[in-house]
């Protein structure tokens, strides 16, 4: 739950492969530890340590029964994959629930907008690896 890379400043309508993209081939950009690979919708083309679903290949858990059984190795694949990108979407919504700035529309630049999401996962990575903040009882959290 997490945040290990972020890139902020890419407009909403961009296409997630051209912001994939840039990420590697910044300087300080996305790295993918060896013997790792990242999750990635089936709007993506492959590549070296990115995992798409197969295509044509049933894919959302909603789609599939509670009886349901994987009739091969790509279908079985496509639902393990789903499974996994639920846990990052996860991620994503307890950002949202923990800093309520984001379900508003903002009136800052869109420099301070950037800049807002990159303090938000750096303050939601550190609730998470230190907890509650042992400077102030519980007596003041009201």
């Amino acid at each position: 739950m997490k945040y290990t890379y972020v890139l902020a400043g890419w407009e909403g309508s961009a296409h997630d492969a051209k912001i994939l993209a840039d990420s590697l081939e910044r300087a300080y950009g996305l790295k993918v530890p060896q013997g790792k690979f990242y999750l990635v919708d089936v709007g993506y083309a492959y590549r070296p340590s990115f995992l798409p679903p197969f295509r044509s290949t049933r894919y959302h858990l909603n789609e599939l029964c509670a009886r349901f059984y994987p009739k091969n190795a790509k279908v079985l694949f496509n639902l393990r994959h789903s499974s996994l990108r639920i846990t990052a979407k996860r991620a994503f919504a307890a950002l949202k629930n923990r800093f309520k700035i984001f379900d508003h529309k903002l009136f800052h630049t869109f420099s301070t907008q950037v800049k807002l999401v990159l303090a938000c996962c750096i303050m939601h990575n550190w609730i998470l690896g230190w907890g509650v903040n042992s400077f102030f009882s519980e007596e003041d959290e009201v």
